[in-house]
C-alpha cells in the first residue's frame, strides 16, 4: 500500500480505444524470427565469400573456428558471422523502419484524433507605432 494512495479505491484504467488485429502479432513473431536466421545465413555467404575473395582483411580473432562445447560442433568464422550478422540486422530493420514510416505517413489515420485537442488559434499582434526622428 503506497503511503498517500489507497489502493483498493483506485478504479481500472480504461481499455484502449484501439485493438491489434492478431494477423500483426503473427507478422512480427515472424520478423523477429525470420529476421536472424536469414541475417545470419546471409552473413555466412558473405564471410565465406569475403574469404575467397580477398575484399578485406578480417583480424584473426574473427575467422577462427569455434567449437560448441555442449553438442561438439565447429563451426568456421563463427564470431565474424555473428558480426555481419548484427550488421545486417541493424540495417534490415532500419530499411523496415523507414519503409514503415513512408507507408504510415501516406495511408495513416489524419493528423489530428478526437483525443487530440484543438489546435491554439494565436491572435495576431499588434502593430508597432512608426517612429518619426
Amino acid at each position: 500500500m503506497g503511503k498517500y494512495g489507497r489502493l483498493a479505491g483506485q478504479a481500472p484504467p480504461p481499455p484502449p480505444p484501439w485493438k491489434i488485429h492478431p494477423v500483426w502479432r503473427g507478422v512480427g513473431c515472424l520478423l523477429l524470427l525470420i529476421g536472424p536466421v536469414m541475417a545470419y545465413l546471409i552473413a555466412d555467404i558473405l564471410v565465406a565469400m569475403a574469404m575467397t575473395e580477398k575484399w578485406y582483411p578480417l583480424p584473426g580473432g574473427l575467422t577462427q573456428t569455434y567449437t560448441i562445447p555442449t553438442v561438439n560442433i565447429a563451426v568456421p568464422h563463427f564470431f565474424a558471422n555473428l558480426l555481419v550478422t548484427a550488421l545486417l540486422l541493424l540495417f534490415g530493420f532500419a530499411v523496415i523502419m523507414f519503409v514503415y514510416s513512408i507507408v504510415f505517413g501516406l495511408a495513416g489515420p489524419g493528423r489530428y484524433t478526437p483525443l487530440d485537442s484543438p489546435p491554439v488559434r494565436d491572435r495576431p499582434l499588434p502593430e508597432k507605432p512608426k517612429r518619426r526622428f
